[in-house]
């Protein structure tokens, strides 16, 4: 019954979290100073013309309240219809739907954030246990420092450095998903290409996750190995890989698993910064462009996505704790 009630709750709150910022949304980026239709007409265009741009990406109709006719023909409820249907809008820079926009960079960002997560878990989680359980020894204290400078280094001053160095001394693509023009004589050539271009923002986005990892699997295993448990199981006589798998590592996960959650939902759009300095044909560079474009539909609909990723993320972290620890559910 806890369980249930635990799970209700915290998907009641992921929901409402997700229909406020949809709300947010929209009135969030219409504060901005600017006027979005300069953004779609052209000055050599006719009124006709003009008004016609205007009535198709609806910005003849008043911002919230439609106080002729229809009540809800204005721009808000539109917006809120749209969204219903699954309607995120048509873009003002490229005059397409923003779910197919969205859609065709979803996958490119996937493979940047997953690539680069997992690696930064991988490393980070082992070197962590290694320093933990070398607590004051000279390899402690350089992956200390280690991990301490990765993570207070600036991620566009990074990626500016590994794009310079990479391209230089290593002859790797400084931009792109694959090269302009090649043609692939198979699927193999095509993978081969794209891992080239996938080096350098993976490098990056890895190196800018590690930091965190280390430090928190650092200071966990730390805690958890002052425990009294810890010392019974060794008074029992287990070896010290005994203890660290069956003991220590368990409980020391635990908040490894709420920051893999936070970071996993946040590094989707945290991923503008290395996709611009790459020209990685990701989200994070839609995001990047819109802005510039004062691209309201655009900006809306990747800000939700993100929003939904670092809800689910969050989500699926919480529910994962309370399933490996009964006492969240408590």
């Amino acid at each position: 019954m806890h369980s249930a009630t635990y799970i209700l709750r915290r998907v009641g709150l992921a929901l409402f979290t997700i229909a406020f910022v949809a709300v947010l949304n929209f009135f969030l980026f219409r504060i901005l100073p600017g006027d979005p239709a300069r953004v779609v007409q052209d000055p050599r265009l006719t009124q006709e013309a003009r008004l016609a741009l205007r009535e198709r990406f609806g910005l003849d109709k008043p911002l919230l309240i439609n106080r002729e006719g229809d009540p809800f023909d204005s721009q808000f409820f539109r917006y809120l219809g749209g969204l219903a249907r699954g309607d995120l809008g048509i873009s003002f820079n490229f005059n397409r739907p923003v779910a197919d926009l969205l859609g065709e960079r979803l996958g490119n960002t996937v493979l940047l954030v997953l690539t680069g997560e997992l690696l930064a878990m991988a490393i980070g989680i082992a070197l962590g246990t290694v320093a933990a359980w070398r607590r004051g020894t000279a390899l402690d204290t350089a992956a200390l420092i280690f991990g301490l400078v990765t993570w207070a280094l600036p991620t566009f001053f990074l990626g500016i450095i590994l794009l310079i160095l990479g391209s230089t001394y290593l002859g790797l693509p400084v931009g792109g998903i694959r090269t302009p023009g090649m043609r692939y004589a198979s699927w193999w050539d095509e993978a081969r290409d794209v891992a080239s271009h996938l080096v350098l923002p993976t490098l990056t986005l890895t190196i800018v996750l590690l930091g965190q990892y280390f430090l928190v699997m650092r200071s966990s295993l730390l805690e958890v190995l002052g425990e009294d448990y810890i010392l019974t199981a060794r008074a029992k006589g287990l070896t010290d890989g005994q203890v660290l798998r069956d003991h220590a590592m368990g409980n020391a996960m635990l908040p490894m698993v709420a920051l893999i959650g936070l970071t996993l939902g946040f590094v989707v759009g945290g991923s503008i910064l290395i996709e611009s300095v790459f020209s990685w044909p990701g989200l994070g560079s839609a995001v990047f462009e819109a802005v510039g474009r004062r691209d309201y539909p655009m900006l809306q609909g990747a800000f939700l996505l993100f929003t939904v990723s670092v809800v689910l993320a969050n989500m699926a972290a919480d529910l994962l704790i309370a399933v490996l620890d009964p006492r969240v559910r408590s």
